[in-house]
């Protein structure tokens, strides 16, 4: 299954919102129009044969009388520039005429046999009619006719349009700042202008990758050793796992990993982290249940200096970003890390519940003051929230976005991309 298909899957509680809410917009005040005219306004210029082939389509009938006239007096007339001289010479000279008639006479039999046995091939005009002919019962035919009975609802993009979109994008955990940037960029030389559910979801997705695209950026990697790579976040966002599915995926490129089990206060986390670094062959430093978290990660970053690591990986304890005592410990974490060496960590990565909504905005705001949070992870995008706060964040803060989980698999953490979220999103096909 592809990561598209994945992420559209997860995204499909957004997508079929969207759909609804976008339907209901278009119906109200929309007006009904054929598919097939714009169609043909297509299809017409660029093949001009249809336009031959309809004055060819009356004289069908007229084919079938070309043949009974055998004499065929038309290609007569050819000669007749040169024949009116030469009037007088055939009943003068009978036997020089013969040789002459009977070089007419053989193509005037040609034509004769011909049309019973293989009538298309006499007149070269049929050639052009017998393809127009063909191509309308045909693939481009049967597609012209099954468009011509469908019709499309359009409705005028005004500025009541306008408003209700941007109340459907703030519903999607969109923000409101950033819904009213989406839909003014929509509007931007279309007002006025009908569009279709399928033209306003394009538009849609053009305008949310427009905004991502500066940030999907994967996490970098640096030539100083250990690389100090911290994650930090709320409780129950993923943060454990997202240790894990990272720990895997360097350790697969050729990198060496250490994990850091900072999470002293929950033994469930500790175990949790066991299990992943026993999956990726990474070793795991832990300490006693409720000992200090800094100085597990001086520890761990003495360890990795001697080992040689490539990265080491320091999970910490989930915190609320309202709570003065935890971010503060968060904040002598980040102390000690960087007496051991002061240019680290070296990434610190917030890990974001999608189901948190708009609260996501807040959270970025105070972990980026304690932590200085360098890069985003978001999970769970198949919960409620529909991953929309994450074009919010993007537009907002303008922070990296390094991958997004799209599920409990190993490979269910992938780069973001935002052309297939955008069309996620949106619920459109790519």
């Amino acid at each position: 299954m592809s990561l598209f298909s994945k992420l559209k899957s997860r995204l499909m509680k957004t997508s079929s919102k969207l759909d609804e809410g976008l339907e209901a917009i278009v119906e109200d005040g929309g007006e009904e129009s054929s598919v097939s005219e714009a169609l043909v306004e297509e299809v017409v210029p660029t093949t001009e044969t249809p336009e031959a082939s309809e004055p060819d389509v009356t004289p069908d009938p007229e084919p079938m009388p070309e043949p009974e006239p055998e004499p065929e007096p038309i290609p007569a007339p050819e000669p007749e520039p040169a024949a009116p001289e030469p009037a007088p010479v055939p009943a003068d000279v009978p036997q020089e005429v013969p040789p002459t008639p009977a070089k007419l006479e053989t193509p005037v039999e040609a034509p004769v046999e011909m049309p019973a046995e293989a009538p298309a091939e006499i007149p070269v005009e049929k050639v052009v009619e017998a393809p127009a002919e063909t191509v309308k019962p045909g693939f481009l035919g049967r597609l012209l006719g099954r468009k011509e009975s469908k019709t499309v609802t359009r409705r005028a993009l005004d500025d009541d349009m306008l408003e209700q979109l941007e109340e459907l994008l703030i519903s999607a955990d969109m923000g409101v700042e950033t819904s009213m940037r989406v839909t003014a960029a929509m509007a931007e030389g279309r007002y006025g202008k009908k569009l279709s559910v399928e033209e306003i979801k394009r538009l849609m997705a053009q305008e949310v990758a427009r905004i991502m695209e500066p940030v999907a950026k994967p996490m970098p990697l640096y030539t100083k050793t250990p690389q100090v790579v911290l994650v930090v976040g709320v409780n129950g966002s993923g943060k454990t796992t997202t240790i894990g599915k990272l720990a895997s995926q360097f350790k697969a490129a050729g990198k060496s990993v250490v994990i850091a089990a900072g999470d002293t206060f929950r033994a469930a986390a500790v175990e949790q982290l066991q299990v992943w670094g026993e999956r990726a062959g990474v070793p795991v430093l832990t300490a006693p249940e409720g000992s200090d978290p800094a100085s597990l990660a001086f520890d761990a970053m003495t360890k990795a200096q001697e080992t040689g690591a490539d990265l080491l990986m320091i999970d910490t304890a989930g915190r609320l970003q309202n709570r003065a005592d935890l971010m503060e410990e968060l904040a002598k974490i980040v102390r000690v890390i960087r007496k051991k060496d002061p240019t680290a960590p070296h990434n610190t990565l917030l890990v974001l519940d999608a189901t948190t909504g708009q609260n996501a905005v807040s959270q970025v705001e105070i972990f980026r003051n304690i932590a200085d949070v360098s890069g985003l992870v978001m999970t769970k995008l198949d919960g409620t929230a529909k991953g929309g706060v994450l074009v919010s964040l993007a537009d907002k803060f303008g922070l990296p976005i390094h991958a997004i989980g799209v599920g409990e698999q190993i490979d269910d953490l992938a780069p973001f991309d935002p052309e297939e979220f955008a069309a996620a999103l949106t619920g459109l096909e790519v």
